[in-house]
């Protein structure tokens, strides 16, 4: 049978990490093993069910001799490491009953020195096909986490885009972005951070380099030098939003007859019952109404790439230049490199309760196929706002 190394650079992640531990996950593998109540957790995904034989890929620095536990998918082994020259360590063989993802945990037990070991990889041997990040210039991506998507097409000349979002309970770790309303040149959603929660708008510079300008921001809103796909502008509203609400948002996109491009956002919260302005930003360079129009669930935190999280999106509406609002009741399901080079497999989209839903991380098994359209039902309810009384301060 066919044996792979399973890097723990790209697919292990710190599930345990008691306070004060010094452990860290590197593109080498685990190191700094120094706690015995650090668990560090390792995944790969089994194409079919059937045995799997798992070894360690280690050596020793700073102890002679150590005892580790090491646990597939809830089957425990005394493994003990011992020498400086790195080697494979058997483990040994467990039976998966399904297609999916198996879990190895690593957890130290004794030592003579100050390390456990250092563990680069688990050698794993099965007749199933394999599926794990092996990418090395990429495994900080395949630590975050498959980045999914939810695609739109609106009537041409489309100025404005309405969209709700809920996300269920439970479903909203640190380093999750719901991005509701995106464009082709930006983004708006909310996003959990440590310690607070964003309503975040985003439009990137233009394609020739030419600089993107705040023309104004809401009460409360902070603007800041945007650093991610490209530079531009990045404007967020502090808000305790909650998990289980519905939110909704608007995004306006017009020429302004000078070359560039505006583009404005708006926030709508159940616990205030009022539209927010979040922003205008002047794009130069730049002629179009919405385009690319586009939702998308996303993890910015690698060392949590291994909890799941889920997003709901209803009721989509577009307004074109006439005024005339069209239902927009079709989406496309895709995903990012990480996805689509099977980098990982825990995504999902689809429709759920009437609605598009997305679901990342959390090495699940059941995984939707990529690019393929989905068409939810029809709710015949129109945007109760009236544009043209929107904020705009």
């Amino acid at each position: 049978m066919p044996t792979s190394t399973v890097a723990l650079g790209g697919n292990a992640f710190l599930t345990t990490l008691p306070a004060g531990a010094v452990e860290y996950i590197s593109d080498a593998g685990l190191g700094s093993w120094t706690n015995a109540n650090t668990i560090c957790s390792t995944y790969f995904r089994m194409a079919s069910a059937g045995s799997v034989n798992v070894g360690l890929n280690a050596y020793l620095e700073g102890s002679t001799a150590s005892t580790t536990k090491v646990i597939i998918n809830g089957k425990t082994f005394t493994v003990r490491l011992a020498g400086t020259t790195p080697k494979t360590f058997p483990v040994g063989t467990v039976n998966v009953a399904a297609p999916g993802y198996v879990k190895v945990d690593l957890q130290g037990v004794s030592k003579n020195g100050g390390y456990f070991g250092d563990v680069s990889g688990l050698s794993v041997t099965t007749a199933s096909a394999l599926a794990f990040a092996d990418d090395s210039l990429n495994f900080r991506w395949s630590r975050r986490g498959p980045s999914v998507h939810m695609r739109y097409t609106v009537p041409a000349n489309t100025e404005y885009f309405y969209n709700e979002v809920t996300v269920p309970v439970g479903q909203d770790p640190i380093g999750s972005y719901f991005m509701v309303n995106g464009f082709s040149a930006g983004y708006s959603g909310i996003q959990v951070k440590e310690g607070e929660r964003w309503v975040l708008f985003s439009v990137w510079d233009a394609e020739n380099g030419d600089k993107t300008t705040l023309v104004s921001k809401g009460a409360g809103v902070v603007d800041n030098t945007f650093g991610g796909e490209g530079t531009g502008g990045q404007t967020y509203l502090v808000f305790p939003w909650v998990a289980g609400n519905t939110y909704k948002f608007i995004t306006r996109v017009r020429p302004d007859g000078t070359g560039s491009t505006l583009y404005s956002a708006w926030f709508f919260a159940p616990e205030s019952n009022v539209w927010r302005y979040i922003a205008t930003w002047k794009r130069p360079s730049t002629n179009t109404y919405q385009s690319g129009v586009l939702s998308f669930l996303e993890n910015f935190d690698e060392s949590r790439g291994y909890i799941g999280r889920r997003v709901r999106y209803g009721n989509q509406w577009a307004r074109n230049l006439n005024g005339t609002w069209s239902e927009i009741t079709t989406g496309t399901f895709t995903g990012d490199d990480t996805a689509n080079n099977a980098q990982r497999m825990d995504y999902a989209g689809g429709l759920e309760n009437g609605k598009f839903y997305l679901r990342n991380g959390g090495f699940f098994a059941d995984y939707v196929a990529l690019n393929q359209d989905f068409t939810r039902p029809a709710t015949g309810i129109r945007p109760m706002v009236n544009v043209g009384t929107l904020p705009t301060s």
